[in-house]
């Protein structure tokens, strides 16, 4: 093969049916999707958890700003009441390395206790204040705070997800709409990241991700898997993840975007007769 466009992708689907390795060894770990209560949830086999959570770490730092300067919430219910979340993972591991013991953290079903920690930190901390948070658990974090009659000025918010069949899927504008009406002057912005995949790009003006050195995003055809598009055009998304080094840096995902002219990538949805993956219910 002499050019990127002739190397086949990996469909996502085969992390569902089989253990895709490069090599023969014994995982650390092993990552599931979340997926829903009828799915087959995903599993991605790790070698060495410590480079994940370090590639993790220096992708987060290079757009953001180093994790000790900031302060880290989590409202990821789903992620945690499934377990071997690699989300979970990382987002225990920037807690971690916030060096702050004493705030943080993650707040299964204390919703109350979390926006009291909030607005505390938001009124005292010199840090940025962090909230990871799936975007069900926001919206209910919305009718919590507005009961308290608080606002959120300053915070940052990563969505990582949508609503996981527990509320009404809806556009992400109208989505974003609600959680500034309902908690005051916050930055909103999007983690895109999946089990399969062990680098992930954030977005920072509600629309297009930013990619990370390890990653390359190519739009393939829908009728044509080695058919790449152009910039502004819409097709399947395929993932070049260089993190991917124990089992396949070659994703072929099932989720329908386009590339922009500055570089980012745009998520519009899902391809049709795919299944839905528990991370991404949200429509786009």
């Amino acid at each position: 093969m002499k050019e990127l466009t002739q190397i086949p992708f990996l469909p996502v689907d085969f992390f569902k049916h089989h253990e895709v390795k490069t090599g023969h060894w014994i995982p650390q770990e092993v990552y599931m999707s979340s997926g829903t209560t009828t799915s087959i949830r995903s599993r991605h086999y790790i070698e060495d958890a410590e480079f994940y959570l370090n590639n993790t770490k220096e992708i987060f730092e290079k757009l953001y700003q180093p994790l000790h300067e900031q302060l880290f919430f989590a409202l990821l219910p789903s992620y945690q009441e499934q377990g071997n979340s690699s989300l979970v993972k990382m987002v225990d591991y920037f807690i971690s390395q916030s060096q702050s013991d004493k705030v943080g953290g993650f707040y299964l079903d204390r919703t109350a206790q979390l926006i009291t920690d909030l607005s505390e930190q938001l009124q005292t901390s010199s840090r940025s204040i962090v909230l990871f948070g799936v975007g069900y658990a926001l919206l209910d974090m919305v009718e919590h705070v507005k009961r308290a009659g608080v606002r959120l000025d300053g915070l940052t918010i990563i969505e990582t997800g949508g609503m996981k069949g527990r509320r009404k899927d809806m556009v992400k504008s109208e989505f974003y709409a609600l959680l500034k009406e309902g908690m005051g002057d916050v930055k909103i912005q999007s983690e895109y990241g999946m089990t399969e995949l062990l680098s992930q790009a954030y977005s920072f003006n509600e629309v297009s991700y930013c990619l990370p050195k390890q990653m390359k995003v190519l739009i393939r055809d829908p009728e044509d898997p080695f058919s790449y598009l152009a910039s502004g055009r819409t097709g399947g998304v395929n993932i070049i993840d260089l993190a991917n080094v124990h089992s396949c840096a070659f994703i072929e995902t099932s989720d329908l975007g386009r590339l922009t002219s500055e570089g980012e990538f745009e998520v519009l949805g899902r391809l049709d007769n795919s299944e839905i993956r528990g991370c991404n219910l949200m429509v786009l």
